[in-house]
């Protein structure tokens, strides 16, 4: 009789009213995935094998297959927000069970300075150094520095500028009074740092003593360098083009003493090697075009970044970045076969394979796009044409057991 088909449909149709409800439940979680029933139907075979007329007993649902496909990404502007564009899974753990997996990339900081979702797990990646350089290997629960930036000392400055060839020479070269503006040409400042990052204002001063030839004198908080009376830290010399200059001494090197800031700080002596290779002297008035120094204060943590690479960058209030680490993504040859566990993670499975892991961007992982989120890959319209569908499949087959009934009335009826 058909009881039994009539009934495995319902049974199976319901299971299918599920899958569609939670699919529609989970329409706006982020990095949710969609799922679908996936029926098979069944005969009753003896052991000579099924006969050619064989009516089969009915359906059965032999897998709940989640989708992944990519969902749309939304653009949240909350910079602890990552969605993966493209393959791959976050990895997060809790430190004791073994390692889950998620497309939710709703990240937060917690206390104790570790990157967690909404669940505590903690994000993985690849530490860095106190250098900032990332260290490859075993991926761990990635912690933000909570110190700030050492300074860093001035070791080299570098100036590209244009000396204006049409100037005339200073009639008192190479004698220079700072105070004095018609005593030289130009001048120009910047700031550099000594050993505890404590600014050092420089000022430098350049004077034409003759055709092609400039004179460069320097000073440190207003104290001149290169003896008293002052004495050139470096002299300019010019081919008849103008475009190649020979400095002598070569490098230069500025020795600056203690001074006094003007925060009052006594600063450290230092040496600083002055790169003055970028001059031009071309009949176009003096200006510096660039001014560079390897040195900073200290600073702070004032923020992160996240690059499409992964890398978390921190930034400092003294204006440096570097890195604090770089997130790992895993990817799996199967991740139908990945067991959901609820809060937007996966398991692992032995369907599923072992994960395959890389940073973003590379072989066959996703990039990451800050401060934006993947939105759940169920499409609404799709899901609430399915659900007329299974409501019209549990209908009729509630109907097969109906007429089934029916029949089986009409013949206990019979006299």
């Amino acid at each position: 009789m058909a009881f039994q088909q009539g009934l495995s449909g319902l049974n199976a149709t319901s299971k299918n009213l599920e899958i569609i409800g939670n699919n529609i439940a989970n329409a706006n979680t982020f990095g949710a995935k969609a799922a679908r029933a996936e029926f098979s139907d069944m005969y009753a075979a003896a052991l000579n094998g099924a006969g050619a007329n064989a009516i089969g007993i009915g359906t059965n649902l032999v897998a709940v297959a989640q989708q992944f496909t990519q969902g749309n990404i939304s653009v949240t502007e909350n910079a602890m927000d990552l969605a993966i564009n493209g393959g791959g899974f976050f990895q997060v753990t809790d430190g004791v069970n073994p390692v889950m997996y998620s497309r939710n990339g709703q990240f937060k900081v917690d206390r104790d300075g570790f990157i967690v979702n909404n669940q505590g797990l903690r994000l993985m990646g690849y530490p860095a150094d106190g250098a900032g350089v990332i260290q490859p290997g075993q991926a761990m629960a990635l912690k933000l520095p909570t110190a700030g930036i050492d300074p860093q000392v001035t070791s080299r400055i570098a100036v590209e500028m244009n000396l204006d060839s049409r100037a005339g020479p200073v009639a008192t070269a190479p004698a220079i009074d700072f105070a004095d503006p018609t005593t030289y040409n130009n001048a120009t400042s910047m700031t550099v740092y000594d050993a505890k990052g404590q600014d050092v204002a420089l000022t430098y001063y350049f004077q034409k003593s003759g055709n092609d030839t400039w004179n460069v004198f320097a000073t440190a908080n207003g104290q001149p360098l290169g003896g008293d009376p002052p004495a050139p830290v470096a002299t300019l010399a010019f081919d008849s083009t103008g475009g190649t200059v020979t400095v002598n001494p070569a490098p230069p090197m500025l020795n600056i003493g203690a001074t006094t800031n003007s925060a009052g700080a006594l600063t450290v002596p230092m040496t600083v090697e002055l790169d003055l290779d970028g001059t031009t002297q071309f009949g176009a008035p003096f200006g510096v075009t660039d001014m560079t120094q390897n040195g900073y204060a200290a600073g702070q943590l004032a923020g992160i970044t996240i690059e499409p690479n992964g890398i978390v960058m921190a930034r400092y209030s003294n204006g440096q970045s570097q890195p604090a680490g770089q997130i790992e993504l895993a990817t799996f040859r199967n991740p139908q076969g990945l067991q959901p566990q609820g809060g937007g993670v996966w398991a692992r499975t032995f369907a599923s394979g072992d994960p395959i892991v890389g940073v973003p961007g590379e072989g066959n992982m996703g990039v990451l796009q800050a401060g934006a989120l993947e939105e759940s890959n169920v499409d609404l319209t799709a899901e609430l044409v399915k659900m007329i569908t299974a409501q019209r499949m549990y209908q009729a087959n509630a109907q097969t057991i109906k007429t089934v009934d029916q029949a089986m009335q009409t013949l206990v009826n019979l006299r």
